[in-house]
């Protein structure tokens, strides 16, 4: 889920949504983390789940279009091709808010497999509605924690990773909850192939400066921008409308794509 303590420019949510732990869990999350594995597999979650009620129409979509085009945790590892009945560039999007993006990407490249990984249920159904009404058959949706999910995708199946506007985390003491570290990103490597892309954008400096710092530092990725460096903005990444009104307040956004070496 990409929820954001500022500027959020996914095409998702207000600004008002996202939430800091309790300082109970925090003390837990700091206990967790006392041994420095990476902070997921301790349990450190880089997203908090908001309360949100499903509208009907997000609630018709769910019961209407789920057992077509949603993915189970229950159902086991997942052969891309086997999911979407075709061999195809393959897209998987982490985190991608009330959907409208992913369903324009999509719409714009029909010949490309999208696979969404969402844990807000409104976003999740406010997508299978979009994706519904633009008629687009070319995208599936999990609903669940993407880091459970990444371990039911086979090796070299994905073509292109997308994280955009993940949480910034912006206080020094949560940087630990952001959820690119080094193991997210060897585990990400894993199931793209040779050659596939880790496209990341933010809006927050801070975070595009860890982005870059944990990414230069990866074994087999290589910067495509070269080290240190952020690409332009890309055009397959939709201009959303939080984006647009970041832009007319002077606010940045970083793209950055790396390559999985071969």
């Amino acid at each position: 889920m990409t929820e954001h303590e500022s500027n959020n420019l996914n095409d998702n949510l207000p600004n008002d949504t996202a939430t800091s732990l309790p300082e109970g869990d925090e003390i837990a999350a700091e206990q967790a983390s006392a041994d420095d594995k990476p902070v997921y597999r301790r349990g450190i979650k880089s997203f908090v789940i908001r309360a949100g009620r499903l509208t009907k129409g997000q609630e018709q979509a769910l019961e209407r279009k789920w057992t077509e085009w949603g993915l189970e945790l229950a159902d086991g590892p997942i052969v891309p091709s086997d999911v979407f009945g075709r061999a195809a560039h393959t897209v998987l999007e982490i985190g991608y808010g009330m959907g409208q993006s992913l369903v324009e990407m999509a719409v714009q490249a029909p010949e490309k497999n999208f696979i969404g990984v969402e844990v807000h249920l409104p976003g999740v159904g406010s997508l299978l509605n979009l994706a519904e009404e633009a008629g687009v058959i070319n995208v599936r949706t999990y609903k669940d924690d993407a880091i459970e999910v990444l371990k039911l995708i086979p090796d070299n199946s994905i073509d292109t990773i997308q994280l955009f506007f993940p949480d910034p985390w912006h206080k020094k003491k949560h940087h630990k909850r952001r959820i690119v570290q080094t193991e997210f990103a060897q585990t990400l490597r894993r199931i793209l192939k040779p050659g596939g892309i880790f496209h990341m954008a933010t809006d927050w400096e801070n975070y595009m400066e860890h982005m870059i710092e944990v990414m230069d530092a990866q074994a087999g990725y290589e910067n495509i921008a070269g080290s240190g460096q952020c690409v332009e903005r890309p055009d397959e990444r939709p201009l959303t409308r939080f984006e647009k009104r970041g832009q007319g307040k002077g606010h940045g956004v970083w793209d950055i794509k790396y390559r999985k070496a071969d």
